[in-house]
């Protein structure tokens, strides 16, 4: 290939990356191909996000994943459920979206120690001490035992709570 064909190669190359490139920039300064913002929210934990005003209805994509309590003042309460990616949505009266977040939640937890029986899976939570953890894909007998026990407590300590 001759330095003549070279460079009408690369002035071709270049004439066509720049509407590409500037397809990029609009969708990345529009958020992307959906102009929603990413909301980051850590597995088992809770984040806060202002509401905008007049806010009637908040929908959840998956409950799975997240989920949402609406509190006094705008506030909404998102808590990761279940790692992956879904969207939040909040309406006014006429079903207008006033706000509209993808929702990603990622397991964070440097304490959680996964113990194998062979396919058996139990999760422990080992901050300081080892207790035990509900988690998605544990053994059905072990999340089920687990879960019972914490329900007792927080049932008993409740009950505690409105005896005073």
């Amino acid at each position: 290939m001759s330095l003549k064909s070279v460079g009408k190669l690369a002035s071709r190359i270049r004439r066509n990356a720049v509407p590409a490139a500037l397809i990029a920039a609009a969708m990345i300064a529009a958020g992307g191909a959906s102009g929603a913002e990413m909301l980051d929210v850590v597995l088992d934990r809770a984040t806060v996000l202002k509401m905008p005003e007049k806010v009637a209805t908040v929908v959840i994509g998956n409950p799975l994943i997240a989920d949402v309590s609406l509190q006094p003042g705008g506030i909404m309460v998102v808590t990761g459920k279940g790692p992956g990616i879904t969207n939040v949505l909040a309406l006014d009266r006429s079903g207008t979206v006033l706000l509209e977040k993808s929702v990603q939640v990622v397991g964070g937890s440097q304490d959680l120690v996964s113990v194998y029986r062979g396919a058996q899976r139990e999760s422990y939570s080992c901050a300081p001490n080892c207790e035990k953890r509900t988690t998605l894909g544990d053994t059905t007998d072990y999340f089920t035992a687990t879960l019972g026990q914490t329900m007792t407590r927080s049932g008993s300590a409740q009950g505690a709570a409105q005896a005073k």
